[in-house]
């Protein structure tokens, strides 16, 4: 058995997974999340603002005293979309090494969606011959990447996310009928961009994580308060997916605040989020000639690949 810890920063928050990793298994030692919107206004300028950088800094700092109280066990600390996208990304390079003592990684969109996959179909039983969908619905991209119990098949980053998409086009709250067709519009454009490289026809199961789907599923499942237990592994119908992710996309945010289940980091992205899953769910259900109905959720994701990878960097057995 050994230690490790993963640091994921994304569009929209930092988290830190510490985990014992025997025979491939991982165990939470510290499981932790901070909405810090890194990518706040990156689509409209290209930079990562101050105000957003001192927020990410803090949740380092913060998650430094973790590591130290937890042994300072081997990390990687990967950033995606935001910070693959900023001009002065070396601002936040220099700041996290300063913090922590570690480079962050600002991964390609393809390592990114290969993490997602190792780290979501570890926990879930996949049997030979199903062809896998693991969708990675972040911040300021998502990943579409497919495989079997043999490995990966194709994977395909967008850039299309809650905190990006809720800037471009969610302005209203809540959003209008035009605002909302013009996303509509540029969802099916990025699901055309997926479905060139990433096999969309073949798949025979798709699996759902990150916030924005773990919250739709909250919102389906009527849930008294967020539950990592309840969600994971929740299938789902397409209707009912749907359903849920219409109610939240035109929901006020404050009707969204109220909900028992409800980030306060999420309230204002969400109804993009939302948007986003359901035209995949029901492009899949398309595209597979209803082979596909239902979709998984899993609470299991880029973090838990990322723990993986640092056992397998450091000797131990993935």
């Amino acid at each position: 058995m050994m230690r490790t810890a993963a640091i994921d920063c994304g569009t929209n928050s930092i988290r830190l997974l510490i985990a014992d990793v025997e025979d491939g298994v991982l165990t939470d030692v510290e499981r932790l999340m901070r909405v810090v919107r890194l990518g706040e206004g990156v689509d409209a300028t290209g930079r990562l603002s101050d105000a957003a950088l001192e927020r990410t800094f803090a949740a380092a700092e913060e998650y430094a005293v973790l590591l130290g109280k937890h042994g300072s066990p081997p990390v990687r600390f990967v950033a995606t979309s935001a910070s693959r996208d900023a001009e002065n990304r070396q601002d936040f390079v220099d700041g996290i090494r300063a913090r922590l003592g570690v480079t962050p990684e600002v991964i390609s969109g393809d390592e990114e969606a290969r993490l997602s996959f190792e780290g979501a179909v570890s926990v879930l039983a996949t049997a030979a011959g199903e062809t896998v969908l693991v969708v990675d619905l972040g911040g300021g991209s998502t990943e579409f990447v497919a495989g079997t119990t043999d490995g990966l098949l194709a994977a395909r980053s967008t850039d299309m996310g809650c905190v990006r998409y809720t800037e471009r086009f969610l302005q209203a709250d809540p959003p209008s009928a035009e605002q909302i067709g013009a996303m509509e519009t540029e969802v099916g454009r990025m699901l055309d961009q997926a479905a060139a490289e990433v096999p969309l026809e073949r798949v025979t199961r798709v699996v759902g994580v990150a916030g924005s789907i773990t919250t739709v599923t909250a919102h389906a499942l009527e849930l008294p308060e967020y539950s990592a237990s309840r969600l994971h592994g929740a299938e789902l119908p397409v209707a009912e997916i749907t359903a849920a992710a219409s109610d939240l996309l035109h929901a006020t945010r404050e009707e969204r605040a109220a909900l028992p289940y409800m980030h306060p980091g999420r309230v204002d992205v969400i109804g993009a989020g939302a948007l986003i899953w359901k035209c995949i769910v029901e492009r899949m259900a398309a595209v597979t000639g209803g082979r596909v109905s239902a979709a998984v959720t899993s609470e299991h994701d880029i973090l838990d690949g990322i723990a993986l990878s640092v056992a397998e960097r450091n000797g131990g057995a993935p």
